[in-house]
């Protein structure tokens, strides 16, 4: 019993000079005496505790073979997810490099294409440019030939106005009249029935009379004219003043027209004139369309001479007035023309 108090004493004193986180362990370090001087209650205590300490340290063990499974595991899956990506970023690059190489090859035939274009537009505008050159090459050659036809055609209408100079025309003749008397003979009597002064004038010689067109159309429903060519101009000018003064002429009783004989341009131009002529007839501006084809009247008391209507807008943009007399027959002039 002493020994047993005197080992709890020694006991006591080495709990207390323990350190503090060695005292409450389960598991101390005894002595081989001590463990012989245990009792039994104690060593089914130490065993117990030795045990417990043994579960703990299986159930320790158990835990660190699951965590290290576990790790194990997710380090599999890493490594497989690892595999996984980079086979995919692989397979991702091997696409990107293809696309790449398609798209480098795309903008290649691209940049050829465009460049081939380009070439070909170049060709395109050298030959546009040149057959806009020769089209206002040819444009100027027709512009040319327009004029120069233009030309030919006054000068050729000057020549047959020059030729006609000395000639009459006379419309409202019927048909067939001269088979008994003739063309001048019929031209005798206008002059013996209209100006008796000028038939007894034996200066006044027909040189030729004839109807035109030469052939008749029976489909025609107005008489051909009859040219009548007198030897000088002089005569012609006589006998048409005093036409213009008698106004009314006649053949045996059917009125008929006498004017001078012009070509077709001539009379084309001279008939563009009526109709101003007229309006300013009744204005009383005294107008007279002269030879060949001029248009004359009087303006605030000057006698104004026009060759063309260009010429006469002109004039009438400094004459109010005169312009609004004229603004509806030129309008209708415009009109006429498609101008």
């Amino acid at each position: 019993m002493p020994n047993k108090c005197r080992n709890r004493g020694n006991k006591n004193k080495e709990d207390t000079m323990m350190p503090p986180n060695e005292k409450d362990t389960p598991i101390q370090d005894y002595e081989d005496d001590e463990i012989e001087e245990m009792q039994e209650a104690d060593l089914k205590k130490l065993i117990r505790t030795l045990r417990s300490s043994q579960k703990q340290i299986l159930e320790l063990q158990k835990s660190l073979m699951d965590k290290i499974e576990n790790l194990s595991r997710e380090n599999e899956i890493l490594r497989r997810n690892q595999n996984k990506m980079k086979q995919l970023v692989e397979h991702e690059i091997v696409i990107v490099m293809r696309n790449h190489n398609e798209m480098k090859n795309s903008i290649d035939q691209m940049t050829n294409t465009l460049e081939s274009h380009k070439n070909r537009m170049g060709e395109a505008e050298e030959e546009i440019s040149d057959v806009e050159d020769r089209a206002q090459e040819r444009i100027q050659s027709n512009q040319r030939k327009e004029e120069e036809i233009r030309n030919l055609k006054n000068i050729v209408g000057n020549l047959q106005d020059t030729i006609k100079k000395p000639n009459i025309r006379v419309l409202g003749v019927p048909e067939g009249m001269e088979r008994e008397k003739g063309l001048k003979g019929l031209f005798s009597e206008i002059l013996a029935e209209n100006f008796p002064g000028l038939e007894k004038d034996r200066d006044i010689l027909v040189q030729e009379a004839h109807r035109t067109p030469n052939k008749h159309d029976q489909k025609r429903s107005s008489p051909r004219h009859v040219v009548i060519k007198l030897t000088t101009v002089k005569h012609k000018e006589k006998i048409l003043k005093c036409a213009r003064e008698k106004r009314q002429i006649t053949l045996t009783g059917p009125p008929i027209r006498l004017t001078a004989d012009f070509s077709s341009e001539t009379l084309q131009a001279r008939r563009e004139w009526r109709d101003i002529a007229q309006v300013l007839r009744e204005k009383n501006c005294q107008p007279r369309i002269l030879y060949p084809a001029k248009l004359s009247f009087v303006n605030e008391g000057e006698i104004k001479t026009f060759h063309s209507k260009k010429k006469l807008k002109e004039f009438l943009a400094t004459r109010p007035a005169l312009q609004k007399m004229l603004k509806d027959v030129l309008h209708t002039e415009t009109q006429k023309h498609g101008h």
